[in-house]
């Protein structure tokens, strides 16, 4: 392998990339792995869950907040390069914002994967990461991210798409990159999770609420069965316990997203050693790497050609 081993993670919002991916990032770059951060936009039109900094004038700044929030993480996690698709931030599905023309949500799909192939044609990354196409938990922008990230692993290589690219001043050659996952957010002791949350009087978010109507039942039972069904066998568990303070440390830095009682700040390195001492993924795409399941590598195949 001539090229200096690349992973480019492909991501919805700032905090995305520290949640789903901020273990492997931190593991391969001190491993000497270059590792490219790619978020689709800056998620101005999230919710704000700190109370004292609820405030309209956070809200019109957003966008500016937690792009410094990402900075700093990413800072935490290591020699990160990072990349923006430069869309606006769609909201939660359903949302007026969904509407917006400016949205992910709303992009043109040919366009908006021609601006990742581009980047994956600057940047040459071996392993790409990102959702399912459920986006992990059905927000518009995960899914979109999910899909662009599909379509550009597919089309990357190939100077048959946006051959306007490969020429002129700042053109970049075709690249194909090798593998393709889908994390997977997977707690095999969750029983024993969701009962020490109980413990320290916080909610896990996959538990019914007390005061639950039918409604309300048949609703989260319909979306947990669409997360199920999206979501793809754990191929590749990657160690990352002894990168879990990077991650809290980055996670700490998305300020406007993480309240004190958020599970993942609440708990420590250690406690969340216990129950996700791996990052976990699956393998979706592999092209001519030799594989073989189960995986604790992403590069698993690849440093080997």
């Amino acid at each position: 392998m001539s090229e200096r081993l690349t992973l480019m993670t492909v991501h919805a919002h700032p905090d995305d990339e520290t949640i789903t991916t901020g273990g492997i990032m931190a593991r391969y770059a001190r491993a000497g792995v270059r590792v490219v951060c790619v978020t689709s936009n800056r998620g101005e039109n999230g919710k704000i869950f700190v109370p004292e900094l609820d405030t309209a004038e956070n809200h019109a700044r957003l966008a500016e907040i937690r792009e410094g929030e990402l900075a700093r993480a990413l800072a935490h996690l290591g020699p990160i390069e990072h990349r923006w698709l430069d869309y606006r931030d769609s909201g939660m599905m359903g949302d007026p914002e969904n509407d917006d023309p400016r949205a992910f949500w709303q992009a043109d799909m040919d366009e908006a994967i021609g601006r990742l192939v581009r980047i994956v044609r600057q940047d040459r990354p071996h392993v790409m990461v990102s959702y399912n196409d459920f986006g992990g938990y059905g927000h518009p922008d995960h899914i979109r991210a999910a899909l662009v990230a599909k379509g550009a692993f597919a089309r990357a290589g190939d100077p048959a798409w946006y051959p306007e690219q490969l020429e002129g001043r700042g053109s970049v050659g075709p690249w194909r990159p090798l593998k393709l996952y889908e994390s997977v957010f997977d707690i095999e002791r969750r029983d024993e999770l969701a009962q020490l949350l109980r413990e320290r009087g916080l909610e896990s978010w996959w538990e019914p609420q007390p005061d639950e109507t039918d409604e309300q039942r048949r609703e989260r039972e319909r979306y947990m069965q669409q997360m199920m069904e999206a979501t793809g066998p754990v191929t590749t568990r990657v160690d990352v316990r002894e990168y879990l303070g990077d991650k809290h440390a980055a996670l700490r830095e998305h300020v406007t997203q993480m309240a004190a009682d958020n599970p993942f700040i609440a708990l420590g390195p250690d406690e969340w050693a216990r129950f996700a001492p791996s990052e976990d993924f699956t393998l979706r795409e592999s092209w001519v790497v030799p594989t073989r399941i189960p995986e604790t590598d992403l590069f698993a195949g690849v440093r080997a050609e």
